[in-house]
């Protein structure tokens, strides 16, 4: 079997990886020059809506799936007549869309910001409706000057609410071409300066864990969704969930399942577009993800702490910019925390 990929990052890399045990091999599209995935998978070099691109993997593979949602949706809406795509075409529409994402979260009855004409005071957040990622097309605004300068700089914006949340939460699932449905613990992630520093994975609250299982499950089914679909949220002092954003495609903080997990996100999403049955998303043990930001650790210090994973994207370093990540497991938490609290030290989070 052969596999398209919309994308040649590093979601693609660990893509193609997760795929070739499986026997399956990967091809993407990409405009840049020597992307991450360019030493595991073939790589056609052309911008994501290329004529030529399309047709070559709409006749030589078997599916297409997508690493980022800032993609062209009239390609995939082309794809989708000559080949199977997914998620699909309409999925990745509403995902890549702050406000259509707000509205269908609304029509399932979960919980979001107030956005819009719903906001009537500041503080506020403005986003742009489509691209921003790791804090890029959000700024926050104080004063009502600052959120007309803000409407007018980013593109196509949409003005949310500020919420009061005791932590950051995500779930991510994956939903089968039969309808089954597979999600991993609800992890807690810490960002900083708009970009996500830590993801911990432990066995969540049950509560927790099924009301966050209940909006994946509400979501996926509307959208008819195959493949791994990530879902932020804040949970509030209360406990009760209020839906941020969503992503169709792997998700960073779905990382530390490579080794957390009985099955990691990569492989799962291969097993879900290729209409394999699901693999098991629960825990093996705790674990946490550090991003690498801005450039690389060094790999003696990481590697020395037991139960460490070092993950290197093959990207250029810059400061913003997501190189890698370590992630670590242990047998509890409190030995988990240790390893954390070494790790930190040698693991760069440069802006």
């Amino acid at each position: 079997m052969r596999l398209g990929i919309i994308g040649g990052g590093q979601l693609a890399r660990m893509l193609a990886l997760a795929a070739r045990p499986l026997g399956i091999d990967c091809v993407v599209v990409e405009p840049t020059e020597a992307p991450p995935a360019t030493s595991v998978a073939s790589v056609i070099r052309a911008a994501f809506d290329d004529p030529v691109a399309l047709s070559t993997l709409a006749s030589t593979c078997d599916v297409v799936t997508v690493e980022l949602e800032a993609v062209p949706i009239s390609g995939l809406d082309w794809l989708s007549e000559r080949v199977v795509v997914r998620p699909s075409a309409a999925a990745v529409a509403v995902a890549a869309d702050r406000l259509l994402e707000k509205q269908l979260f609304r029509s399932l009855g979960v919980t979001t910001a107030p956005f819009d004409e719903e906001v009537v005071d500041v503080p506020a957040i403005v986003k742009s409706r489509r691209g921003g990622f790791d804090g890029r097309g959000n700024r926050l605004v104080r004063t009502v000057d600052e959120l007309a300068a803000a409407r007018v700089a980013l593109p196509d914006p949409i003005v949310e609410g500020l919420v009061s949340f005791v932590r950051e939460v995500s779930i991510v699932c994956a939903r089968s071409t039969d309808g089954a449905l597979a999600c991993w613990p609800v992890v807690e992630n810490l960002h900083e300066r708009g970009i996500l520093r830590r993801t911990t994975a432990l066995d969540p609250d049950a509560l927790t864990q099924a009301a966050a299982v209940s909006i994946a499950r509400r979501v996926a089914e509307r959208l008819e969704y195959v493949g791994v679909l990530a879902i932020e949220l804040f949970e509030l002092a209360d406990g009760s969930l209020v839906a941020n954003e969503m992503a169709p495609r792997v998700h960073n903080s779905g990382h530390w399942t490579i080794e957390g997990a009985h099955t990691s996100q990569f492989e799962q999403h291969i097993r879900a577009v290729c209409g394999l049955p699901l693999g098991d998303p629960s825990l093996r043990e705790p674990t946490v993800m550090l991003n690498a930001v801005g450039r690389m650790p060094a790999a003696l210090p990481v590697l020395d702490v037991p139960g460490a994973h070092l993950h290197d994207y093959n990207k250029a370093p810059r400061p913003g910019r997501k190189v890698g990540h370590v992630s670590v497991t242990a047998s509890t938490r409190e030995l988990l925390d240790r390893r954390v609290t070494e790790l930190v030290a040698h693991v760069p989070f440069e802006t």
